[in-house]
């Protein structure tokens, strides 16, 4: 059977998979099963068709807005432009939202929407159309405030997009003082916070690192600990793939392969990731790197050797029919969805760790709760304790050269002396989230005995969702 009709016949929803990991975990609860259903069930979908004037002619545009759980509000997720676009797909990301706001204590409901475009071809002032008049869609139906439902950027869109839709709600809603925190991702003159761009891969890098550090996980799978020396595969260089490879490669990791829609390129010693995209920016490809071999299928770079392989693009990439041929010792789901249910337990069979999405990219639902939280008060991170940590600091630093006798270099002691910074305290609050999130899963599956940190993830969901509700005194 070719590839093209395997997919055919594969064809499922996507929706269905996150059900799928729901109900292992549902095992493992005591919980009845209309409480169950409560939260599997998208609380509301939008689905709407609204005309835009593109060129000399009137074009009707699809797009959605999905709010899947309301156990906490605002709910939360970005807005993706794609001409992939559909109910299912947008259902599924909203799920997904909510089980990691869950995880890594972020108080939101999951959201997400989508914008049924290819922004590729799409002109900027067309794109700046559809957003704004996207957005008064969403007011009219009380789908987007502060309060109720923040999007953020997702596949396809950015800062740009993410200031629109702000300035679009600021002038629909005067004298609304809260307006800054309709939405997320904004630009730092906006509002926006400094790390929000790297906040995903930095997360899949903090997820990963941690579990490096754990020894019986890494004896499990043959692995010495630490990240120092792992060869690493990474799928996708979009914002979080880039990211992700950039922080692997600092650590000390090894990148020996990068994948691409085109094609991949390999080298065993190693590839400089900051070098390929500037070959990248140079020829419009990563193929043909310098000092690295082709791979023209993409999907075959996921079966080479190595020690890590994070999927940082597309959905069900590993899937029955290529998980057994999968090398990789630990697979870090930086995308949304690349490991089908099928696949899932094929590899478990091998032995693989898999760290799941629905925890390693919270990184960037993480670091937006840091920006709703700035742009609620009013104040920027830093501003209140950089000049008191300094003066903290100085004085510590007297008391230290009067003891020893001894006068501090001029260059270490600005280094010690400076107050945080708001990107200090943003990847701060993150390292400190996603290593929290990682024992919390980890201790739960050692605890109840689950077969994999997947179903654990989402039992730690579930409990957190439940008790929200009990809280609430919806449920009795």
């Amino acid at each position: 059977m070719s590839k093209k009709n395997q997919s055919k016949a594969d064809a499922y929803s996507f929706f269905s998979c996150i059900e799928k990991n729901f109900d292992k975990a549902a095992r493992y609860l005591s919980i009845k099963k209309g409480l169950l259903e409560q939260i599997k069930s998208c609380n509301a979908v939008y689905r709407m068709h609204f005309p835009v004037k593109i060129g000399k002619e009137i074009q009707v545009i699809e797009a959605y807005r999905v709010q899947h759980s309301h156990h906490k509000l605002p709910c939360k997720g970005g807005i993706r432009y794609s001409i992939k676009v559909n109910q299912d797909e947008v259902m599924t990301l909203a799920a997904l939202m909510t089980y990691k706001c869950a995880i890594v204590d972020v108080p939101f409901g999951g959201a997400k929407g989508g914008i049924k475009i290819d922004p590729q071809i799409v002109s900027a002032e067309n794109i700046e159309k559809i957003t704004r008049r996207y957005t008064s869609e969403l007011i009219k139906k009380n789908f987007i405030g502060p309060g109720i439902d923040v999007p953020a950027p997702d596949y396809g869109t950015g800062e740009r997009e993410m200031s629109w839709i702000f300035d679009t709600f600021l002038s629909l809603s005067p004298g609304e003082v809260d307006a800054l925190a309709c939405v997320t991702g904004k630009p730092v003159s906006q509002g926006g916070v400094r790390g929000r761009k790297e906040a995903t891969g930095l997360g899949v890098f903090y997820g990963i690192r941690e579990l490096c550090k754990m020894k019986e996980e890494m004896l499990s799978v043959g692995l010495d600990v630490g990240l120092n020396g792992k060869k690493v595969i990474i799928q996708g260089l979009g914002n979080v793939g880039y990211h992700a490879a950039t922080f692997f490669h600092e650590a000390g990791a090894i990148i020996v392969a990068l994948a691409e829609r085109e094609g991949a390129i390999y080298n065993k010693k190693g590839l400089n990731v900051s070098n390929v995209i500037l070959h990248l920016k140079k020829t419009g490809s990563i193929l043909n790197f310098p000092e690295s071999k082709n791979i023209e299928d993409t999907e075959k770079a996921l079966e080479l050797e190595c020690d890590i392989l994070i999927p940082a693009a597309l959905e069900n990439v590993i899937h029955k029919h290529n998980a057994n041929r999968i090398k990789a010792k630990i697979i870090g789901e930086a995308a949304n969805g690349p490991v089908t249910p099928e696949a899932d337990d094929i590899l478990g069979k091998k032995g693989v760790l898999i760290v799941p999405d629905i925890y390693l990219n919270a990184g960037g639902v993480t670091v937006s709760y840091f920006e709703w939280l700035k742009n609620l008060s009013h104040v920027r991170y830093g501003r209140m304790e950089k000049r008191f940590s300094e003066n903290m600091n100085t004085e510590l630093l007297q008391v230290i050269e009067t003891s020893c006798r001894k006068k501090i270099p001029i260059e270490e002691k600005k280094m010690i002396l400076r107050g945080p910074r708001e990107i200090d305290l943003v990847r701060s609050g993150l390292e400190d989230t996603m290593i929290n999130g990682f024992h919390k899963i980890r201790d739960l599956k050692k605890s109840l005995k689950i077969e994999n940190l997947r179903t654990a993830a989402f039992v730690l969901a579930i409990n957190k969702i439940i008790d929200s509700y009990e809280k609430l005194g919806i449920f009795p």
